[in-house]
């Protein structure tokens, strides 16, 4: 276990005393006031601190709220929603841009907003309180922690302006009831906050053994490259050149080209061995599962939001509580586990694959194929496709135990520990040739050599096109379709009376492009936080 993994743990309960949060406007109100009174005295003090606000960003998953990756699943053309036959449609809701498909649920996101803006006020604090300490003779650290947690706190903001687009902007631990900020000064903080981080950490390059100790901690090379991510978002989607002024395509480019030369990172030579569920098979004799998977803190993972076993019931947060979500539902087959049956994947993205890249198998569950059809839960699952996302998913062993048990309390729903990567070194070599990068045809070709394919002249279209396959369940596709412009993403996403099994009844998906057209692509801001603020807060188009 990493340092900064046991420091999250040794943080978690003293974190939620410090930190928790009664129900009030952006539900972020401390209850105690520690940290004024006798806390941020010392260089420990605030390093303890910081490990609350990796913490924060951590619970944003952990907390079991509509979490932002699964979200961007189920809104992307990857999926549709799934679940399970008899569960309620939040879902669908969200598949269809559609509040029609459940009219009650007009809260999906209020979990999300609250621990978002829980984050955000750890992150507010810390760096408010960073002004009043001497840090003569202690500058390293000052920079250290106060660039970590600009990163984090640039992180929690980019996908709430990703998800509502007009949001309130917080600099300062506050609960004040304001209207939401344009698009543009989110971003504008985003990109300082991620400049400040880039230009100020002075991370050591990539190796196995800094990776052992401190996997999932902010360097500056991860603060690069999601600079870029975020620069290729907010100047497409907005259709502007620079953001705010802060940083411009030069400025973006150099950075990542920074990441590609001095950060030490490399692709994994075998694509399936990113995954654990792609690299396992099952050894019934032993009941135990053979892999060739990379690893944590292996050297593809340029930043990582990290998890643990020990989630329980009593106020401990650290599981990765949405990767049950995307388990088949309700059926083990190892090295899969079962899980809620959320986000079936779309036949059409299965067929697009190249026969022979080698990404199609190491991507998608292909249950058919694969034999599981002879016992999967046809009768509880919803919109059932045939496939179901290898990348991210449970895992059990050949008896049909979970790979948890002996760990923890070993409960499948909150124990997960599966790790997100958040920041692949491939994403930082194809930003870098969508930037315009003289090396492009390179970064390109490295790519496609590792899935097994033959190089293809680069361009804008098959970057784009090249970026599907790639980090497909990733979290990424619907964000490449939105900055393309909404009228792309409607395109990509609509289908009509689409076939699929619900119940293992003949059920159909119908998308209709202009709900999301008519939303902009954005989310439902959640109806308890529009209350709390007096009316403060609008509603976005397309849900009222």
């Amino acid at each position: 276990m990493n340092k900064l993994k046991q420091n999250i743990l040794a943080i978690g309960v003293l974190s939620l005393g410090m930190f928790s949060c009664s129900e009030s406007y952006l539900d972020v109100e401390p209850e105690t006031s520690i940290f004024d009174s006798n806390y941020y005295k010392t260089v420990e003090d605030f390093e303890m601190a910081l490990v609350g606000c990796y913490d924060g960003y951590q619970v944003t998953t952990s907390n079991g709220n509509q979490s932002f990756y699964v979200t961007s699943e189920i809104l992307s053309d990857n999926c549709f929603g799934g679940t399970g036959n008899t569960d309620g449609r939040d879902a669908q809701v969200l598949d269809r841009f559609d509040i029609s498909q459940s009219p009650s649920d007009n809260n999906i996101f209020n979990g999300t907003w609250s621990d978002y803006y829980a984050g955000i006020f750890r992150c507010n604090k810390l760096l408010q309180k960073m002004a009043e300490m001497n840090w003569e003779g202690k500058e390293e650290d000052q920079v250290r922690i106060e660039g970590e947690t600009r990163f984090l706190r640039a992180k929690l903001y980019f996908d709430l302006v990703r998800l509502f687009n007009r949001i309130p902007l917080l600099t300062e631990p506050s609960t004040d009831n304001i209207p939401q900020s344009e698009p543009a000064a989110v971003y504008k903080l985003i990109a300082e906050d991620l400049k400040f981080a880039s230009e100020n950490l002075d991370s050591p390059a990539y190796s196995p053994e800094w990776a052992a100790e401190n996997d999932g901690r902010v360097t500056q090379w991860a603060a690069k490259a999601l600079l870029g991510r975020v620069f290729l978002f907010y100047t497409g989607y907005y259709g502007q050149s620079n953001i705010e002024g802060i940083v411009d395509n030069a400025y973006v480019l150099a950075g990542l080209e920074n990441v590609i030369s001095q950060g030490g990172f490399g692709l994994v030579e075998e694509y399936k061995n990113l995954w654990e569920a792609a690299s396992s098979v099952p050894d019934v004799e032993s009941n135990t599962l053979e892999t060739t998977w990379a690893g944590r803190g292996n050297k593809e993972a340029v930043f990582t939001q990290k998890f643990n076993y020990t989630q329980d019931y009593n106020g401990n947060l650290d599981g990765n509580r949405w990767l049950v979500m995307m388990g088949m539902r309700n059926t083990n087959f190892s090295p899969y586990g079962k899980g809620w049956g959320a986000c079936t994947v779309n036949p059409e993205l299965f067929k697009d694959y190249d026969s022979n890249d080698a990404r199609k198998k190491a991507s998608v569950i292909d249950i058919v194929g694969e034999g599981i059809d002879a016992t999967f839960d046809f009768k509880d699952q919803r919109e059932y496709t045939g496939y179901s996302n290898k990348k991210y998913t449970p895992m059990c062993l050949p008896d049909g135990t979970t790979v948890l048990e002996g760990l923890g309390d070993g409960n499948f729903q909150h124990s997960q520990y599966q790790d997100f990567i958040v920041i692949r070194y491939a994403d930082v070599l194809l930003m870098a040739a969508e930037l315009g990068s003289s090396n492009a045809q390179s970064y390109y070709d490295q790519v496609r050599t590792r899935a097994g394919l033959t190089t293809k002249t680069v361009s804008k279209e098959n970057l784009l096109d090249e970026r599907r396959f790639e980090f497909a369940f990733e979290g990424l596709r619907y964000w490449d379709l939105l900055r393309q412009g909404v009228s792309v993403a409607a395109s990509a996403i609509a289908v009509s009376n689409y076939a699929v099994l619900s119940g293992n009844a003949e059920d159909e998906v119908t998308i209709d492009a202009g709900n999301i057209t008519t939303t902009q692509g954005f989310m439902q801001i959640p109806n308890t936080q529009i209350t709390l603020s007096d009316g403060v807060l609008k509603q976005n188009a397309g849900w009222e």
